[in-house]
């Protein structure tokens, strides 16, 4: 099974846990699943089409789900999936 690297403003979802292990052929059923285990999740993560917020940078071995196949990227035992908020900032 996949581990899901949780970022610190969705661990209050995940009762404080930093990672999680989810069932899930693709990213997409791995959040279906996180949200089924951790209602709300797929709410932070997701538009109101079902895709990846434009702020929610997700990698899947390393490399930005956006560059491979999005939510239907394929995930296998073992994979590390990371959900990283965008940061933005910069000088007043």
């Amino acid at each position: 099974m996949p581990t899901v690297r949780i970022p610190t403003p969705l661990r209050k979802l995940t009762d404080g846990r930093s990672e999680v292990t989810v069932d899930g052929a693709d990213l997409r059923t791995v959040v279906a699943n996180l949200d089924a285990a951790h209602p709300g999740f797929a709410d932070r993560v997701l538009d109101e089409s079902g895709e990846l917020r434009r702020f929610v940078n997700v990698f899947v071995r390393d490399e930005d789900v956006r560059f491979q196949d999005g939510l239907d990227t394929a995930l296998s035992d073992g994979d590390v999936v990371s959900i990283v908020p965008a940061v933005a900032g910069g000088a007043c």
